[in-house]
């Protein structure tokens, strides 16, 4: 029976001795290789070094500036507006428990990575106010937890992904002041009696993007006045070419005419 509860003891001794954090090398993978693919002309990110890359959290408590620990995991990487240029890191893919990402206002270039399909728990992403360019990856729409997809003010090209109208939990969507082409995917423009699933202005500023819910395309041909006003305008620039021609005809007429009675006079007897 003493044995027993020695056996006990020592148990609930040694998990209380146990860290809060054990290492995890996804994170520690994610985060080394993000930091080595932005450039941090600020040094904002200076203790984001190998040995806190190692064991980034101590519970809910992360020792990096800008991430946030869930349970001793990285679960939210918000770095916004510290003028951090390169490029995305595809190992981002591997804090598989990240929930937030949040890069906008930065001078971030580049691709959007596919990777990030490995996501899998991601709700809120916002790489919005960057020079991202390339494609929206339509590999997103496996991260089926997406509430805020932000990509606004980036240089994206291609068409808007159908696959993203299929993120039934997608309640803010903004890919306006891009340079991105092709319609509106009809899940993502898909309205409820009169009121569109996101209204125009998370399309606008995108000159090749076209369909509802933004205002129909203007015709950029000439319009109908025009077309009646050069009608008339050629018509009537034709009648007086006709009408001068004709008057200048009749006065070499009349003056051939005159100079053959003078002729004919001349020729005619005197009594």
């Amino acid at each position: 029976m003493g044995g027993c509860c020695f056996l006990v003891i020592l148990i609930v001794l040694s998990a209380w001795c146990l860290p809060l954090s054990l290492e995890d090398p996804e994170d520690e993978s994610c985060l080394t290789n993000l930091k080595n693919y932005l450039i941090d002309p600020t040094n904002t990110l200076r203790n984001w070094t190998k040995s806190n890359f190692a064991s980034p959290c101590n519970g809910f408590t992360s020792h990096l500036e800008g991430a946030t620990c869930n349970n001793g995991r990285i679960y939210r990487l918000s770095l916004p507006n510290l003028s951090l240029s390169g490029t995305i890191s595809p190992f981002l893919a591997n804090c598989s428990n990240l929930q937030t990402l949040d890069l906008s206002s930065n001078k971030i270039t580049g691709p959007i990575p596919p990777d990030l399909k490995s996501l899998l728990n991601l709700a809120v992403l916002n790489l919005s106010s960057n020079h991202l360019t390339g494609p929206i990856p339509p590999q997103l729409a496996y991260c089926a937890y997406l509430n805020v997809i932000d990509l606004h003010n980036n240089q994206l090209t291609g068409p808007i992904p159908q696959q993203l109208g299929m993120l039934v939990r997608l309640s803010s969507f903004d890919v306006s002041n891009n340079r991105l082409s092709g319609p509106i995917p009809v899940l993502l423009a898909n309205k409820s009696g009169d009121v569109p699933r996101f209204n125009a202005s998370s399309f606008q500023g995108n000159k090749d993007v076209y369909g509802f819910p933004l205002p129909p395309v203007k015709n950029k041909g000439l319009s109908v006045m025009a077309i009646v006003g050069i009608g008339l305008g050629s018509g009537l620039l034709s009648l007086l070419v006709s009408f001068t021609a004709v008057c200048i005809w009749l006065r070499v007429t009349e003056q051939g005419i005159a100079v053959e009675e003078g002729k004919i006079t001349q020729l005619m007897p005197d009594y």
